[in-house]
């Protein structure tokens, strides 16, 4: 069985930025499961959420996800929400180490103010959807994490480097 890093945890994190820093420090392929979705769909995230639902996209991201848990080792970068569903949580736990890349409100505000890519974040008040997404999905990046990764001011190289060197304090404990 191979092991995959799965990255975890709320938009603008960093998870898909970090991700490739990461991918090639340590040489291995880097996959996205927003990207997968949108190429196999042929349809952005924003209108699979309106034209299927959360639902429907959840659904479709866990099919994702549990081809990518029998594939290669890749460095994977989730979507936010992959979390909310148990048997997503089980196959993060077996089949990688999970890396659950942290960040407070004002810096995931900061990071998704320019991105209209974000359904969930197309209300009159952006700070207090991320912080009701945060109180729902932070116990569950906690439970499956084996690493947690503060990334508050750090530059993506920074946090490359420490993801990477917790990593291996992981790996080599």
């Amino acid at each position: 069985m191979t092991r995959s890093i799965f990255l975890v945890g709320p938009m603008g994190a960093g998870k898909s930025t970090i991700g490739k820093l990461m991918a090639a420090q340590l040489q291995l392929p880097f996959v996205d499961t927003d990207k997968v979705l949108e190429e196999r769909t042929g349809a952005d995230i924003p209108w699979i959420f309106d034209v299927e639902g959360e639902a429907g996209f959840r659904r479709r991201e866990s099919e994702i996800l549990e081809e990518l848990c029998r594939g290669d080792s890749h460095i994977i970068g989730t979507g936010g929400g992959i979390v909310l569903l148990e048997e997503n949580r089980r196959q993060l736990q077996k089949y990688g180490y999970v890396v659950y890349l942290q960040a407070n409100i004002d810096q995931l505000l900061e990071r998704t103010s320019k991105n209209s890519n974000r359904p969930l974040l197309r209300v009159p008040n952006p700070r207090q959807r991320i912080a009701e997404i945060l109180q729902e999905r932070e116990p569950l990046y906690r439970e499956v994490a084996d690493i947690i990764c503060d990334t508050n001011d750090l530059s993506p190289k920074q946090a490359s480097l420490l993801v990477a060197e917790r990593l291996s304090n992981l790996l080599s404990g």
